[in-house]
């Protein structure tokens, strides 16, 4: 079970402020000598605060650095779609290209005041359940022919199945689930593999919708970040978030709050998607607590839910 990536350049402040002063000075006069604090460091980026009210994200691997390059693309259209509702996301500032000897497209994006939904109990998020829905009806609607391309997010469950497989027969072997929970949660992938497929045009999709990647504050919803994985396909990959962030009672209020917007299938499809997702983080979190807590509270949400 792997730990995190190790990173591929050296990023520090000295970086930062070079490339600030060199690329964002038109955008945000003062970038290159505001306050920088380092406040995040994923497999994939770190997140560094810039004054009250920006970021700079870089990608810490070449794998990453095209994930930027798609929220340049794509996040300023999504940013209109959603701000009806009141979420924000990180629509870039400054489109940061290679430079000062840092080789990868970069970000200064606007600073999103909250918590992580992850700091959150459960229970408290169904507050936001329906705004939630409203954001992802915002979001999910037909993406253009040149959308960005992901393999592994929006793609018919079929194709997933055989690396699904292989983390729960790994997860098994080490003891990390139990053989009823390894039962369940593969019956459940089962399911939504008898669904129906999706067979409608395909929409724009996040790709990465957890507690992790929602912000709250004081009950409110007010952002959805890291959009690295956006590309397009079935909704169903993003609905899985039913079962990640909530407990039973702010699902029912999530289900409801989108309507008739998508068929049995497709939440059949959801659940399935939400007990691989269950699995990759059980299987890819051991240096992560926050995340392996994620996984198994959402192993149990995704059991206990009798959904046929």
């Amino acid at each position: 079970m792997p730990d995190k990536p190790a990173a591929e350049v050296d990023i520090d402040a000295a970086l930062i402020r070079a490339l600030l002063a060199e690329q964002a000075t038109h955008a945000i006069p003062e970038a290159a000598t505001l306050p920088l604090d380092k406040v995040a460091e994923g497999w994939d980026s770190e997140v560094w605060r810039l004054g009250e009210d920006h970021a700079v994200r870089l990608p810490r691997r070449a794998l990453a650095a095209p994930l930027v390059r798609h929220e340049h693309l794509v996040l300023p259209a999504i940013a209109e779609r959603l701000a009806p509702v009141g979420v924000r996301v990180p629509a870039p500032v400054v489109r940061g290209v290679a430079g000062s000897g840092y080789p990868w497209a970069w970000s200064v994006v606007p600073w999103i005041d909250g918590e992580r939904a992850l700091d959150e109990p459960a229970a408290a998020r169904g507050a936001w359940a329906e705004t939630l829905a409203r954001a992802l009806g915002a979001l999910h609607v037909d993406a253009p022919a040149d959308h960005p391309v992901n393999p592994f997010r929006g793609v018919p469950l079929a194709g997933r199945s055989g690396a699904t497989a292989e983390r729960l027969d790994a997860l098994r072997a080490a003891g990390t689930l139990d053989a009823a929970s390894a039962t369940a949660l593969e019956d459940v992938w089962g399911r939504g593999l008898e669904a129906a497929a999706w067979d409608r045009p395909p929409v724009w999709i996040h790709g990465d919708l957890h507690p992790g990647n929602l912000v709250s504050h004081e009950g409110v919803l007010v952002g959805i970040i890291d959009f690295g994985d956006v590309t397009s396909g079935d909704p169903a990959y993003d609905l899985a978030v039913a079962w990640l962030a909530f407990d039973a009672a702010g699902r029912a209020h999530f289900i409801a709050a989108t309507g008739t917007r998508y068929d049995a299938a497709t939440w059949r499809r959801a659940h399935a998607w939400a007990a691989a997702v269950v699995l990759m983080l059980l299987a890819q979190s051991n240096d992560n607590p926050d995340y392996l807590a994620l996984g198994s509270d959402a192993a149990a949400e995704v059991i206990a839910d009798g959904r046929g």
